[in-house]
């Protein structure tokens, strides 16, 4: 797996954020919360049925919609977050 939509990560998975395909408004809002291009994240959990993502940034927790989770595009081989 390389890219892909972070909502296919499985979960206990680093990945590195690779795009954001997203409007102006929602790229600023995940930049504002800590998710910008470049940026490592784990993939803790995800809910049944498009439910809420949760991510860790550093010693952050965070929860996205399911929606916006798809919108993060990440690369997933472990040499890039290292």
């Amino acid at each position: 797996m390389h890219k892909v939509s972070l909502v296919r990560v499985k979960k206990g998975i680093k990945v590195k954020i690779v795009e954001i395909s997203a409007g102006k408004l929602a790229s600023s809002r995940l930049s504002s919360l800590g998710l910008r291009v470049g940026g490592c994240v784990i993939k803790i959990s995800a809910f049944a049925l498009k439910g809420p993502i949760t991510v860790k940034i550093g010693s952050t927790t965070l929860a996205l919609g399911h929606g916006m989770a798809e919108k993060i595009i990440v690369d997933s081989r472990p040499e890039l977050c290292k």
